[in-house]
């Protein structure tokens, strides 16, 4: 069994900086992976500061366990992990904003998949996604923390609505910006030859995700898919910063 993972991050086509983090491990072994994607909020500043302390905390905290051959691989013990590394994560974005009056709206969304042989133990808050791509198929794992979303469950709007939903990109969870930063968790097995996708809003509100699939058939390569989806990202002019990690998996 073998992954194979790349990833890059891109201010968009319209904004001034970038306030994506992407990161990724795999382990000696080859046996365990990590993904991470984070979306900062909060001002150009802010949201640059709250991505990549979180994503520093999770890196931080979920190493020594890919690292360590006698971990504990149990369901329990991996999410019990992964909470602890969103608590870390949000402890320091609050901190931080405590210390400094210009930070005060600043937190970040945070999506992260980890992958132990053929299980993909996936943790989120926010609207930053994690899809599986199968047999022409995008699923998307996660569901987004957002009033759009709330309303798509409750029946307020359809989804032909979304577009013209002026508050749609509004959140309702994000690390930092809270007490507590629980995050939802979803355990997925996973195929020869599937392939797990994060990224963030600024890839889904510009390609639609028959788009990911037409273009992951067409390159040639981890690398040039991600690069192709960034450039497509462009192409339709994103809004906001672009951001994708891929993971394939090879028996």
């Amino acid at each position: 069994m073998r992954y194979h993972v790349a990833g890059q991050s891109h201010r968009g086509a319209v904004r001034e900086s970038n306030q994506d983090v992407v990161d990724w491990r795999i382990n000696d072994a080859g046996d365990q992976a990590l993904l991470v994607v984070a979306d900062g909020m909060g001002g150009h500043q802010g949201g640059e500061v709250a991505s990549r302390l979180a994503v520093d905390a999770v890196i931080e905290s979920l190493e020594p366990a890919i690292a360590g051959a006698a971990f504990d691989g149990t369901d329990g013990a991996i999410r019990e992990h992964l909470e602890r590394a969103f608590s870390l994560a949000n402890e320091r974005i609050v901190n931080r904003r405590s210390g400094d009056p210009k930070l005060e709206q600043m937190g970040t969304t945070l999506v992260v998949a980890w992958v132990i042989d053929d299980q993909a133990h996936i943790a989120h808050v926010g609207d930053s996604r994690c899809y599986s791509l199968r047999s022409s198929q995008a699923v998307c794992l996660t569901r987004d923390d957002t009033v759009v979303q709330n309303m798509l469950e409750d029946g307020s709007i359809t989804a032909a609505d979304v577009p013209n939903v002026p508050f749609r990109n509004v959140l309702t969870r994000a690390v930092g910006a809270v007490e507590q930063a629980d995050p939802s968790y979803r355990r997925e097995t996973l195929e020869d030859g599937d392939v797990l996708l994060l990224c963030s809003d600024g890839l889904t509100d510009s390609v639609p995700e028959y788009r990911w699939l037409e273009i992951q058939k067409e390159s040639d390569g981890m690398e040039r898919t991600v690069q192709a989806l960034i450039d497509a990202g462009l192409a339709n002019e994103a809004g906001d910063n672009v951001s994708v990690v891929l993971l394939t998996l090879e028996y």
